[in-house]
């Protein structure tokens, strides 16, 4: 199964009022392990970035001067991620900036919900852990990964920190309760909100005693039993029937004379 772990940061946060995506971030995932591929660009919005936005990410416009238009890597974008799932914090944000881009682009409309799948983690967290804060710093703080380098948002560090929780999130029983018997089944923008794959099954190495390392046990068990007289719960073997090498050289048990 392959997975892209996607955020962007945007210029503000309506893709109705013309603000637009400057950067993207995308991590891969093939059968729940990074491959270290990642897709990571900076993009020329082509207007102004709100304070509040700016606040958050710490992008400046003048930063983004240089860099190339949505058009111009577009192409690109969708050769990473198409065919494969797409894993998104609050899904509905990044897939709107996303099909706004797509849709300013000349030529036949796409839509990220034709290309790829969509998991949206908040909504997975929200099922997990009803009625507690599923911020991407509450699910870190929650399942122990950390995001100490997290001072400011950026959109391929943030898909490193949310794959982590992604993953922690999903592995463990949990993530079991909550599979879907549709698991196929998507919203009208491509979103699946309660998709859960499931848990990958780790081979566990089993070492088995040894014939010697049986005998030894029951040797020390045989000893056990005399020393208290019999009185072992765990041991239904005799005293009696225990060699003599193992129970004629076992000291008698120091008593107490009180």
């Amino acid at each position: 199964m392959r997975q892209i772990v996607l955020d962007t940061e945007t210029t503000g946060l309506e893709p109705e009022l013309s603000h637009r995506i400057i950067e993207i971030g995308c991590v891969e995932l093939v059968n729940r392990r990074a491959t270290g591929r990642t897709f990571h660009r900076y993009l020329n919005p082509e207007r102004d970035i709100d304070e509040g936005a700016q606040a958050i990410h710490g992008i400046s416009r003048a930063e983004l001067d240089g860099q190339p238009r949505f058009a111009e890597i577009v192409e690109e974008l969708i050769a990473f991620v198409a065919g494969a799932e797409l894993v998104i914090h609050n899904a509905a944000f990044d897939v709107a900036f996303l099909d706004a881009e797509l849709a300013r682009v000349a030529g036949e409309p796409r839509q990220v919900g034709a290309l790829c799948q969509v998991l949206d983690t908040l909504a997975l967290a929200r099922e997990l852990h009803p009625g507690q804060r599923n911020s991407l710093d509450a699910l870190c703080k929650r399942y122990s990964v950390d995001n100490s380098t997290r001072e400011l948002h950026g959109a391929l560090l943030d898909a490193r920190i949310l794959a982590d929780v992604y993953l922690a999130m999903t592995g463990g029983q949990g993530a079991l309760a909550l599979m879907d018997a549709d698991i196929s089944s998507r919203a009208a923008d491509g979103t699946r909100a309660t998709r859960v794959p499931l848990r990958i099954t780790v081979p566990v190495a089993v070492t088995l005693a040894t014939a010697e390392e049986l005998a030894a046990h029951e040797v020390m068990l045989l000893m056990l039993a005399k020393a208290s007289g019999g009185r072992c719960v765990w041991s239904p073997t005799e005293v009696r029937d225990a060699p003599a090498s193992a129970t004629e050289s076992t000291p008698e048990p120091q008593r107490s004379s009180a």
